[in-house]
């Protein structure tokens, strides 16, 4: 019998062993991201006190469209650079959540990126 292996298990086993590397401080905090099928979130966390400072995702209200495509991505990486810079955030570590440096998770780190998040 063949055993298929488990994505989800792999990619948290990737995420735990880069989280123990990674960490957000008060002057650079973590740049999350959490991609499901059909939605991504990210937030903006300082480890030290264990708080959120600013979160974004295309559950959100203000987000009419699919968010389970590219362009969705791009949007969510604008709107948390642009929340990020409000509060003063301006550099960030980035936490891919041990998924592939590749499409979604590429295109809102490029996004964030050109709307001026420094990681």
């Amino acid at each position: 019998m063949v055993n298929k292996a488990d994505k989800n298990l792999a990619r948290l086993r990737r995420h735990r062993r880069v989280r123990g590397k990674i960490s957000g401080t008060a002057s650079r905090p973590r740049l999350n991201v959490f991609r499901s099928r059909s939605n991504i979130s990210v937030q903006i966390i300082d480890d030290v006190t264990a708080k959120t400072l600013v979160s974004a995702s295309t559950y959100e209200e203000e987000f009419s469209s699919y968010g389970g495509n590219k362009e969705a991505a791009s949007e969510v990486g604008k709107m948390i650079a642009k929340r990020a810079l409000e509060k003063g955030i301006s550099t960030v570590v980035f936490d891919r959540g041990g998924y592939l440096f590749h499409g979604r998770v590429k295109a809102l780190a490029e996004s964030a990126r050109e709307a001026g998040l420094n990681f």
